[in-house]
């Protein structure tokens, strides 16, 4: 982490993601636990801010664009 607002946004993602893991695990639904893998996962491995921003706010819209 180079940033503070590197570290800001991962922590935001990764409590997001906590919450989509959650309610994935407890409803038996696979894209929302997919999607609170993906985002406790991403910031790990994307060091760029403006990458890590666009692909969690895709990551945070993915459980309501796909209904399965």
């Amino acid at each position: 982490m180079d940033s503070a607002s590197q570290l800001v946004w991962g922590m935001l993602f990764g409590a997001v993601g906590m919450g989509f893991f959650v309610y994935g695990k407890k409803q038996r639904a696979i894209i929302p636990l997919i999607a609170g893998i993906a985002l406790c996962v991403l910031p790990y491995f994307v060091a760029n801010i403006y990458l890590l921003v666009v692909s969690g706010a895709g990551c945070m819209l993915l459980p309501y664009l796909v209904r399965i």
